[in-house]
């Protein structure tokens, strides 16, 4: 009986030291499985993006209930994967009163059109109404060459903007320059599609890229120094889906510089 029980112990004993020894190349094997898992269950990337010295801001505001807002829709899609273009479609929502409430209309971004007349050039607003550095241009489907839709700038540079994102916070770092600045946020959206069913565009299915979903303004600050502005972004991380840093001088529309992040 001692003999059997001696046995039996060294033989498990023995397995033990068996498991052990083959434990790590059963992980390793497992690897390719384990590390999409993992990746997936992580939080959002972090990443970052430098605004660029050249790049034209394209507005658009545009409407569901306008029948003569599809094509300038279709135009703006043709922006897409441009480096050299940020482009916004901002959906209003004062046609909503004929019958077709727009899904991606806010009173934020109406707000923002009244706001940016004066200084567009336009003596009303419109749709579609496209805005081109900040100057209303009735130029499209082409753009104008660099600056060409823009009043003109100042010499001095413009200041810095890096954009970087760590979980669901995107900061903006800005560099010194004169006098206020200002600026605006929006989370943007391409590949979305609409069956209308009332208004002047009824019974079409019309397609949106550069949707802006969210829209918010920074406060203007005196810009002698760094800044560093941060917005949380509850929306997960998708294709299709950029968070946009628009930096102005304080009270125009005139982008000094524009930073797209797509993560």
């Amino acid at each position: 009986m001692t003999r059997s029980l001696t046995k039996l112990n060294c033989i498990s004993r023995w397995s033990r030291l068996v498991a052990t020894a083959l434990a790590p190349a059963y992980l390793l094997a497992l690897l390719p499985t384990l590390l999409p898992a993992l990746a997936n269950a992580a939080p959002a990337p972090n990443c970052s993006a430098q605004a660029e010295a050249k790049t034209t801001v394209v507005e658009l505001y545009t409407s569901e209930g306008c029948s003569s807002c599809p094509p300038a829709d279709r135009w703006l899609s043709t922006l897409k994967g441009r480096p050299d273009v940020i482009a916004l479609a901002f959906h209003v929502n004062y046609w909503d009163r004929l019958g077709w409430p727009d899904r991606f209309a806010t009173a934020a971004t109406t707000d923002r059109q009244r706001a940016v007349m004066a200084g567009s050039g336009s003596p009303y607003v419109y749709t579609p109404q496209v805005i081109v550095n900040g100057a209303d241009w009735r130029g499209w489907p082409k753009l104008p060459a660099a600056g060409g839709a823009a009043p003109a700038q100042a010499t001095t540079p413009a200041p810095t903007l890096s954009l970087s994102r760590s979980g669901k916070v995107v900061s903006a770092e800005i560099g010194p320059g004169a006098g206020r600045l200002g600026g605006y946020w929006a989370l943007v959206e391409d590949g979305h599609a609409s069956n209308v069913r009332a208004g002047e565009n009824r019974g079409e299915t019309l397609r949106h890229d550069h949707v802006v979903r969210r829209y918010e303004p920074v406060p203007a600050w005196t810009a002698d120094t760094n800044k560093l502005v941060q917005w949380t972004v509850e929306e997960p991380v998708a294709a299709g889906r950029r968070v946009v840093f628009v930096l102005t001088p304080s009270g125009t529309s005139q982008p000094l510089r524009a930073a797209s992040l797509a993560c």
